[in-house]
């Protein structure tokens, strides 16, 4: 018997027995210093004149200035490499995603819901909140649900989101025409831009 102490090859993981793939390896965004491998590079950089030069002068010349080199263009002929705070670029790198999700138009869309045989008073009801829905710069969805035998009442389901969407005129723009998709007759309506 063996009294030597268990221990696990580099692809094990706790709890999940065998990592058959092998040890995973981070994929970096960008390669830097060393880690570069063309032997000519293109030189760019803040307080650098740009050139062609090889890859140890560019090491050398980034180093002088306490910074990383880092490849900015893989792809081109030679690869382009540029001397920068790696970490700080990232962090801007971030910073700028984030900024342009956070501008990114919210789509938000609000659902109306009546039947092909809804009464006059719903009706007005259901028209009032998708006012109060366009004026606030929502989109509204506004759907004709056939239940049953009432698909018969498919003409009078159009009638009814031709009429709503006709009221709806001064406060938004159909855009798309009514469509029958199972048992449902679908029309959207988006805000007028003001």
């Amino acid at each position: 018997m063996n009294n030597r102490p268990f221990k696990p090859s580099s692809n094990f993981r706790p709890g999940g027995g065998y990592n058959r793939r092998g040890p995973q390896k981070k994929e970096e965004l960008h390669k830097i210093n060393e880690r570069i491998t063309a032997p000519v590079v293109r030189l760019v950089g803040e307080g650098v004149e740009p050139r062609i030069c090889s890859l140890k002068e560019a090491l050398y010349e980034a180093r002088n200035t306490e910074l990383d080199l880092v490849e900015i263009s893989p792809t081109a002929n030679p690869p382009v490499v540029k001397i920068l705070d790696y970490k700080k670029f990232l962090y801007e790198q971030k910073r700028k995603q984030k900024e342009i999700k956070a501008n990114a138009a919210k789509v938000v869309v609000k659902e109306i819901r009546m039947g092909p045989n809804t009464d006059e008073h719903d009706f007005q009801f259901k028209l009032k909140h998708a006012m109060n829905f366009l004026k606030e710069g929502y989109k509204v969805k506004v759907e004709v649900f056939f239940k049953g035998r009432t698909i018969v009442y498919r003409d009078q389901g159009e009638i009814k989101l031709l009429k709503f969407a006709q009221d709806l005129e001064e406060y938004g723009k159909v855009e798309s025409l009514p469509k029958l998709e199972g048992k449902r007759m679908i029309m959207m309506i988006s805000p007028k831009k003001k």
